[in-house]
């Protein structure tokens, strides 16, 4: 049973900077691709970034730069570090896995991920 448990959120100040992780478990974590998505109050939920099973990486045009998306295969854990942190980066974070590559392209649709965990708040004030 695949199971991904987030942790990490918390209120910053505009600025600021936190780091989100995920452990995941129930599967042969280094063979499944990655993403952190976010869904603010009452908008869609939307792809961050994400990895690959061969390493690759993808984020979304408006973290580029700030967020950066890592994993340990030894610890089953994907990470979020997210720096320069913006009022509209408050959201509920969630970490998604699926065990099909599908494509580099589909990497940020949510639509791809068949697991996903029950999500993290981050809340950044101004």
């Amino acid at each position: 049973q695949v199971q991904l448990v987030e942790s990490g959120g918390g209120s910053v100040q505009s600025g600021g900077s936190l780091r989100l992780s995920c452990a995941a478990s129930g599967y042969t974590y280094s063979s499944y691709c990655m993403g952190w998505f976010r869904q603010a109050p009452g908008k869609e939920r939307e792809g961050v970034a994400a990895i690959d099973n061969y390493g690759r990486t993808k984020y979304a045009d408006s973290v580029k730069g700030r967020f950066t998306i890592s994993q340990d295969n030894a610890k089953d854990t994907l990470y979020l570090q997210m720096n320069s942190l913006k009022p509209e980066d408050t959201a509920t974070y969630y970490c998604a896995a699926d065990p099909s590559y599908g494509g580099y392209y589909y990497l940020l649709s949510k639509s791809k991920y068949r697991y996903w965990g029950q999500g993290t708040q981050v809340t950044v004030s101004s």
